[in-house]
C-alpha cells in the first residue's frame, strides 16, 4: 500500500516556525519598549531644556552634555552625594551577604525549638509593603536618637563625638544598620544551602574538629558563591535606588544620596531638566554596566538550587 506524504507534519512545521517568529517579534518589541526610557534618558542628558521639550523631541545625541554637567556641579554637591550612594550601597550589601548567609545556614543546618515558626515569621515580613514601615522606622530612629543624647553631649568635642557614633537622625548608619539582613536574602540562602550542601559534609567538618563558625566560613561560604553573587546584585541595586527612607532620615545634602539630591533640582518654576537627565544617567550607568556583566551570574543564582538533585 502506498504511503502518502506527511503533509500535516509539514504544515505543523510551518506553523511552528511562524509561532517562533511571532514570539521573537514580541520579545524584540518588549525589549525595545524596556530600553526606550534608558535611551531617551541618555539622549536628553546631551540637550538643553528648551530642546528637550521641543516638537518633535530630540531623537539623537546633542552637544550640551558639558553644559548640563556644569549646571549639575553648581546646583548640588554631586560627587559628595555620589559617594554617599556608593558607601550606603556597599555597606548594606556586605552586611546582607554576611548576616543573611549566617541566618540561612542556621535555618538550614541546625535543629532547634521553634525553627520553622521563626522562619515562617521572617518570611511573613515580606507581606508588609516597605512604605508602611516608613513611619514606624522614623519614630524608632527618633526615639533612639533622643535616648543617645546624654552620651552625645558627654562625648561632644572628643574624637568619638566627631564620629557621630551616638547620633542616628541625619547619619547613614540609621539606614544601613536596620537593613543588615533581609527576609528575601535569608530565604534565598536557606533554600540554597538546604538543597546544595549535604549535612554529611558539615558533620565531617565537625568531626575533624572545625568550629561551628569555621564550618560556616571555610566550608559553607565557598559553596554558596552563586547565590551570594545574586543576593549581592539584588541588594546593591535596591540600596542604590533608595529614596523614601533616605529623604526622611537624612536631612542635609552632605549626607543625602544622589536620588534625593537630584530631586532638589525640581523647583516650582525653574527646573533644569537637562542637568537632571545628566545626573540620572550618571546614576544609572553603573547599574546598567553591572547588570550587563553580571546577568549570567544573576540568572544562575536565581535558578541554582531550585531543583534538588
Amino acid at each position: 500500500m502506498a504511503v502518502q506524504a506527511p503533509k500535516p507534519v509539514a504544515r505543523r512545521s510551518l506553523g511552528g516556525g511562524l509561532a517562533r517568529l511571532s514570539g521573537y517579534g514580541l520579545l524584540l518589541l518588549g525589549g525595545l519598549a524596556t530600553l526606550a526610557p534608558f535611551y531617551f534618558m541618555f539622549v536628553f542628558a546631551t540637550h538643553e531644556r528648551s530642546e528637550i521639550f521641543g516638537s518633535p523631541p530630540p531623537l539623537w545625541f546633542g552637544d550640551d552634555l558639558a553644559t548640563n554637567y556644569q549646571i549639575l556641579l553648581e546646583k548640588i554637591p554631586f560627587w559628595r552625594a555620589y559617594w554617599n550612594n556608593v558607601y550606603l550601597a556597599l555597606v548594606v550589601t556586605l552586611c546582607n551577604l554576611f548576616f543573611c548567609s549566617l541566618a540561612g545556614y542556621a535555618f538550614a543546618m541546625y535543629e532547634f525549638r521553634g525553627r520553622n515558626q521563626l522562619f515562617a515569621f521572617v518570611q511573613a515580613t515580606l507581606l508588609i509593603p516597605a512604605i508602611l514601615n516608613l513611619i514606624p522606622f522614623y519614630l524608632v530612629m527618633t526615639q533612639l536618637d533622643r535616648a543617645m543624647d546624654p552620651l552625645a553631649n558627654a562625648f561632644a568635642g572628643t574624637f568619638l563625638g566627631q564620629l557621630h557614633l551616638f547620633d542616628w537622625i541625619n547619619t547613614p548608619k540609621a539606614l544601613w544598620l536596620p537593613g543588615m539582613a533581609g527576609a528575601i536574602g535569608i530565604f534565598m540562602m536557606r533554600q540554597y544551602i538546604a538543597s546544595a550542601i549535604p549535612r554529611d559534609l558539615v558533620d565531617a567538618a565537625r568531626i575533624d574538629g572545625c568550629s561551628e563558625f569555621g564550618i560556616y566560613w571555610r566550608v559553607v561560604l565557598p559553596l554558596v558563591r552563586p547565590v551570594l553573587g545574586t543576593l549581592g546584585l539584588i541588594t546593591f541595586i535596591g540600596s542604590w535606588n533608595r529614596f523614601a527612607d533616605v529623604a526622611v532620615i537624612l536631612r542635609s545634602q552632605e549626607t543625602q544620596t544622589l536620588p534625593v539630591v537630584l530631586r532638589t533640582l525640581q523647583g516650582a518654576t525653574d527646573v533644569e531638566w537637562g542637568a537632571i537627565m545628566t545626573g540620572t544617567a550618571l546614576l544609572v550607568a553603573p547599574l546598567l554596566l553591572l547588570f550587563v556583566f553580571a546577568a549570567r551570574q544573576l540568572m544562575e543564582g536565581l535558578t541554582s538550587g531550585a531543583v534538588k538533585s
